[in-house]
């Protein structure tokens, strides 16, 4: 795969509403002096200027796309992108910025725009839910209630901070709830699980402001990495809680885990699902893995994932790329 400063032609979209979003001239200059072809830049401020706005990009041919913003902005981009030769490169202006964190590209503006100049190609998975896409994690339960709290104005004046404060508010009005995930592959039998606080589906390693799925959860592995916490005394959450960093907390014993390729999550009610921090669905879900579906630029020195090669992505069945 050609480095990305070797690209025909780029676009830089910026979500201009992202914590940062405000920050990003002086990145475009850094990356046209490093190199990189850019020949267009578009501001976004809402989901359906991001949706025109990449379908002008793509249209107008483009092979590199530099998309700025957080990890919601990022993950509907792959969407996009995924299935299709073009490279996606990631400023990250966002709150929490786990996708970056998990393809270990600088939170420091400088840093990634080097990175989108200077690195190398791989592909990466890309998560479905119901045929949305998620690059991180997928979830039900309380993840929803925290996204619900996490206003603009408090991410802007707390940073990551925000999302221990939006949990906990969270946690105060959570009722917890009744789910059956189902393996369509047949590689697990049908789980019922009652009093439930989160049900999660993890395509990528990091979540939540830095948190980890499991300690073996990679977004180039092909396999979604699925954890439920059954809700209990406050004392056995904290407990948990204090594993979340390093995603030892799946050995909880209130902590159900597994891997698969898909599965499908029925509640009892319809929930809204929260897919990389933004409610994009409900259930019941249908999870799957779009393997290789995304070309992504990572630092040099990164070994989150690998280029496999043409060939090895594809839509999944339902999908049009």
């Amino acid at each position: 795969m050609k480095a990305p400063r070797d690209a025909r032609s780029a676009a830089v979209v910026i979500n201009a509403g992202s914590r940062r979003g405000a920050s990003h001239e002086p990145a475009v200059d850094a990356m046209r002096t490093a190199g990189v072809p850019i020949s267009a830049v578009h501001q976004v401020r809402s989901g359906a200027d991001l949706a025109g706005t990449l379908d002008r990009v793509l249209a107008d041919g483009h092979d590199l796309v530099v998309v700025g913003g957080g990890d919601g902005t990022v993950s509907y981009a792959a969407g996009r992108v995924a299935g299709t030769n073009v490279v996606l490169g990631v400023l990250p202006l966002g709150t929490a910025n786990d996708f970056a964190r998990t393809l270990e590209i600088p939170n420091d503006l400088a840093g990634a725009c080097a990175t989108v100049a200077e690195g190398k190609v791989v592909d990466i998975d890309l998560g479905r839910a119901n045929g949305e896409p998620f690059l991180n994690v997928a979830s039900v339960g309380l993840s929803v209630a925290v996204t619900e709290a996490l206003s603009p104005r408090l991410k802007r004046s707390l940073g990551p901070l925000a999302y221990s404060i939006a949990t906990v508010r969270a946690y105060a009005r959570h009722k917890p709830f009744r789910a059956r995930l189902e393996f369509p592959e047949g590689d697990h039998e049908p789980l019922e699980l009652e009093d439930l606080l989160q049900v999660a589906v993890g395509n990528g390693r990091h979540y939540g402001g830095g948190n980890t799925v499991s300690p073996t959860a990679g977004i180039d592995d092909h396999i979604l990495d699925i954890y439920a916490i059954l809700a209990g005394p406050l004392r056995e959450h904290v407990s948990i809680a204090r594993l979340l960093k390093d995603g030892s907390f799946i050995k909880h014993d209130r902590v159900y885990h597994l891997t698969t390729t898909k599965v499908r999550l029925v509640t009892d009610q319809p929930l809204p699902v929260n897919l990389d921090g933004e409610i994009a669905t409900a259930t019941p879900t249908d999870f799957t893995v779009q393997r290789n579906a995304v070309h992504v630029v990572v630092p040099q020195s990164s070994t989150s994932a690998v280029f496999d090669g043409p060939g090895a992505a594809g839509p999944p069945e339902g999908v049009v790329s």
